[in-house]
């Protein structure tokens, strides 16, 4: 087959879904298939270039500014470039693809793409990767508004086949968009398994002036949807009962809301927030921690899923039926807590650093999890069986 992977977001751009677009491209390069990337530009990336078997167009954008708000996100649109959408439709009809991954239902290159195949008859897939939500009742509202006038129409033109990762991706898209089972797969997170097979060569601890204090590890971009509260509100138990404790908070801060809190509380000499950091170091930092939690707010993304991968054990705040098919038991082979629950964030921390050897057992389960369900070739299998399926119906249609 030939598969054309859409995305706004790519690396070397950091985030679960740049990672997760590259990765499953990859696999499905792997496993015989052409490929072509096409995506945003990037910092200094270059405008094409060849990456693990498949190429990798990168259009012009104009980045969205920065206007200090509590939304603000590194986002860039394809589409307001003169001509690129002329460029997006020459390289589909150049590349000829039997089918198309669409990630993320609000990119502009997503809706250029997915116009080009309902007007030629290519069948395509979309994963849903971030949900419009804000505990903030006017952003909340705003971002529904855009749901229902703009998202929704359109996704109603391009009649995807939706993917859908999660039960609060389910109850979201069902709401939001009408989805069912007649149109959705539901699929996991891919997570790349190989790359936490390599040796970590990067000394965290020393680098930050750890020691062997215990570390919490928190890793992603600080935004709304993931604003830390509940972990900084949990911290004037946990040093209470675990003095030394750090907390090295990893990604772009979006959202400094956590930074604010810290300081009300007292607590801020117990931080350290380094940024975004290169995918490559990323193991390196869950090898460092003694606990990771990162998904707070309701959810139990990318990264996540690559710590408890790791063998470090990770608190997230999902439900034991958040994946389809997938069996979570908490305290065996998860560790949850409901959101926003500071106490249940304070309550398990301090279980777990009490408890090295329960903590170590729950982490090489969590480990075994993942790597059964979550494996990149396991769900990139799930991908391209679903990719046959819906050329065969189109070719019979055509």
């Amino acid at each position: 087959m030939r598969i054309a992977v859409v995305n706004n977001f790519f690396p070397p751009r950091v985030g679960g879904s740049a990672h997760m677009a590259a990765s499953l491209a990859a696999q499905f390069v792997a496993a015989g298939h052409d490929v072509l990337a096409i995506t945003a530009a990037y910092g200094e990336a270059p405008a094409e270039e060849e990456r693990d078997g498949y190429r990798v167009v990168r259009l012009p954008a104009v980045k969205m500014p920065q206007i200090g708000l509590s939304i603000d996100f590194d986002m860039s649109f394809a589409s307001l470039r003169p001509g690129n959408w002329r460029r997006l439709w020459k390289l589909l009809n150049e590349f000829k693809p039997d089918a198309i991954h669409l990630h993320g239902q609000f990119f502009d290159l997503s809706w250029l793409a997915g116009i080009w195949a309902r007007r030629h008859g290519v069948p395509t897939l979309l994963t849903i990767h971030t949900l419009l939500i804000s505990d903030n009742k006017l952003y909340g509202g705003v971002f529904r508004l855009l749901d229902a006038v703009l998202v929704r129409p359109i996704l109603a033109y391009l009649k995807p086949r939706y993917v859908i990762l999660d039960k609060l991706g389910v109850d979201y898209c069902v709401d939001r968009y009408g989805t069912s089972d007649a149109n959705s797969e539901y699929f996991p997170i891919a997570v790349d398994t190989g790359h936490f097979a390599k040796p970590v060569t990067k000394d965290v601890r020393a680098e930050h002036g750890i020691g062997d204090a215990p570390l919490i590890v928190s890793l992603g971009h600080v935004i709304p949807l993931r604003n830390r509260l509940p972990l900084i509100e949990a911290l004037p138990s946990i040093l209470d009962k675990h003095p030394g404790v750090r907390v090295v908070v990893v990604g772009r801060v979006y959202h400094d809301a956590f930074l604010k809190r810290a300081a009300e509380l007292g607590v801020s000499d117990a931080l350290v927030v380094t940024g975004a950091v290169p995918k490559e170091d990323v193991p390196a930092y869950f090898a460092a921690a003694d606990i990771v939690t990162h998904d707070l707010n309701g959810g139990c993304g990318t990264a996540s899923l690559e710590a408890m991968l790791s063998g470090t054990a990770t608190i997230a705040s999902v439900t034991e039926d958040n994946y389809p098919g997938i069996e979570l038991r908490n305290g065996e082979n998860v560790l949850l807590v409901r959101p926003d629950d500071a106490e249940a964030v304070a309550r398990t921390v301090i279980e777990l650093l009490d408890d090295p050897s329960r903590r170590a057992l729950i982490a090489q389960r969590e480990s075994e999890l993942v790597r059964s369900n979550f494996g990149l070739d396991v769900v990139a299998e799930e991908h391209l069986r679903t990719f046959e399926k819906l050329v065969s119906e189109a070719d019979v249609l055509r």
